[in-house]
């Protein structure tokens, strides 16, 4: 087969002409859409090794650089049909009320944007960040805020880490112990990026239930033997998305043993930390000797409304540390020195209770208005989230649809996040323009027409 192509306008473009006999026929003309697929189809694998197979595809009459196989292990957009919808009723100047984006609709407090605008003004911020796991006096801030926080005594040089966010850090974390045929214990439901991070590295999730009769916490003794000996990481999230449980330190000690026993990483993402009513939730770095065989994630997205900013870090097991190091080092560059500055600046001086409170008020009004139209709905104890069953006769894409349709109210289906949040949805505290619980309580008025 001969084959003429250039780039144009990012697309390879190729004129294919066979000069390969297909059932005794040599044929010496372009060929085009149809024909082409028709060779393809009809050539040996042989013939096309390294040529078509798995480096073009064909798109119309176009031959395209064929992506990576492994992004078709990306499960698909579970919210595409909710996020067209709302896209529909916003553009008709229909007035949603969105519960959906866990994302804080406070702005940054004002004394961590001025440490930013101070730090972006000292010229060595505008270097790389060339230490060895970040930018020393956020480490040093990270270690500070756990031992406040925790009494948990971290190593800043060799405990600690900056990370670009949480999410990041988890999924490299899969990258860096994963392998073909190795399993990692995925909460379900859950926040996506364990369960995809692990197919991407080559492993398989297994599903750990979150059943409301458990306090949403898994059953470890369920796990079957021929998983827990292909098993390297256990990955937990407390205080949790979306259920918003949080758990007990007493789970901890238990899941540390899990963990010791079986040989695995246990990877507590703890986002929402520092994000509670009453009770603060603990650490899993609390227990006594958890260091050896726990890592555990925080950001500062939600503690401090900081989600634009992009900043967290990773703190515990050494080993691990060093291991998150070593691939992160041949990826990014850290983050920008003067927003590792002002993210000190909120760990060390920062008190971000007004947002909480404020987060309180929402939480009280939406759980007190559920109830009152029939729901038997949990007041959570920290995060963001409201976990609500669905009325009988419903699936959770059918409600949510329903909702958004007839109340102009945005909610989350809750088997976007697994098998096990089906017949579920999530609500979230971040409402942007409501000032002091007004908009939850008009969301909760036009669930209620529509009931």
């Amino acid at each position: 087969m001969n084959t003429r192509g250039q780039l144009r306008n990012g697309t390879w473009r190729r004129d294919v002409t066979p000069d390969l006999p297909l059932h005794g026929a040599v044929a010496k003309q372009p060929w085009k859409h149809g024909q082409l697929t028709l060779l393809l189809a009809r050539l040996p694998r042989g013939i096309l090794s390294g040529t078509i197979h798995n480096r073009f595809t064909l798109i119309g009459e176009e031959l395209l650089i064929a992506r990576s196989r492994r992004l078709e292990l990306i499960p698909p957009y579970l919210f595409g049909e909710i996020s067209a919808i709302k896209r529909k009723a916003i553009a008709e100047g229909r007035d949603v009320i969105d519960l959906g984006i866990g994302d804080p609709d406070q702005p940054t407090p004002s004394s961590i944007i001025d440490a930013l605008n101070s730090a972006a003004h000292d010229p060595s911020t505008h270097r790389y960040d060339e230490t060895n796991a970040g930018w020393e006096p956020f480490l040093e801030a990270a270690a500070t805020w756990m031992k406040r926080r925790f009494d948990v005594d971290i190593d800043p040089l060799t405990e600690a880490m900056l990370l670009i966010g949480s999410k990041e850090g988890l999924a490299h974390l899969a990258w860096s112990y994963i392998d073909e045929g190795d399993v990692t214990l995925c909460p379900d439901p859950a926040y996506t990026v364990y369960k995809v991070n692990t197919l991407l590295a080559g492993g398989e999730p297994y599903a750990m239930p979150l059943l409301e009769e458990n306090g949403f916490l898994p059953d470890l003794n369920a796990i079957p033997d021929d998983i827990l000996k292909r098993t390297k990481i256990l990955w937990l999230n407390y205080p949790n998305n979306p259920t918003g449980a949080t758990a007990t330190l007493d789970f901890y000690r238990d899941a540390v043993a899990f963990a010791r026993k079986h040989n695995l990483l246990l990877v507590n993402d703890a986002a929402y930390a520092d994000v509670y009513y009453d009770v603060a939730p603990p650490s899993v770095l609390q227990v006594e000797g958890a260091k050896d065989v726990a890592i555990e994630l925080h950001s500062l997205s939600k503690m401090y409304n900081m989600t634009g900013w992009r900043i967290g870090f990773a703190v515990g097991c050494a080993e691990a540390i060093a291991t998150l190091n070593k691939l992160k080092s041949n990826l990014d560059s850290k983050q920008f020195p003067a927003v590792s500055l002002a993210a000190a600046h909120a760990l060390l001086h920062t008190d971000n209770r007004p947002t909480l409170e404020l987060y309180r008020r929402r939480r009280d009004i939406l759980v007190k208005g559920l109830n009152e139209l029939g729901w038997k709905v949990s007041s959570p104890e920290a995060a963001i989230y409201i976990w609500a069953r669905v009325p009988q006769g419903h699936t959770s894409a059918s409600f949510a649809r329903m909702l958004l349709e007839k109340a102009d109210v945005n909610v989350i289906p809750g088997s976007g996040y697994g098998e096990h949040g089906e017949g579920y949805v999530r609500m979230s505290l971040t409402v942007m323009g409501d000032k002091n619980g007004e908009r939850i309580q008009e969301a909760v008025a036009r669930i209620a027409k529509v009931l």
